[in-house]
């Protein structure tokens, strides 16, 4: 998976918006103003940061060589992931679906509401 791939994918999630609060070259991805999923895009190679549920993160970490402690981030929370051969976009799109969920499932009920009626 490659930047724009990934970027395309988070946008297709409801109620997502991106934007650079930190700086020009972080890219964030945001639920009702919560952010799920973070990049730089100018760094090389490719990686992002997930939140992830803090035992799978580390089950993650210990199957895939491509899951790594967050990067800047809570690190019993957040994952950086680096797409390479060994972790299928497949999971790449079902763990940026587990991000954006965490965060949903914290919103306050009239947001939840809002944003499945979109």
């Amino acid at each position: 998976m490659n930047l724009e791939t990934f970027r395309e994918f988070c946008l297709s999630l409801k109620d997502t918006s991106e934007d650079t609060p930190f700086n020009e070259t972080t890219l964030v991805f945001r639920v009702n103003n919560k952010i799920f999923a973070m990049t730089d895009i100018e760094h090389l190679p490719f990686r992002f940061n997930l939140k992830c549920d803090p035992e799978r993160a580390i089950l993650l970490r210990e199957e895939y060589d491509a899951v790594i402690p967050g990067y800047h981030c809570n690190k019993k929370t957040w994952n950086t992931i680096i797409p390479d051969n060994t972790i299928s976009d497949d999971l790449i799109k079902e763990l940026t679906k587990h991000s954006y969920q965490l965060i949903f499932d914290k919103l306050k009920k009239a947001d939840k509401e809002r944003i499945n009626n979109l």
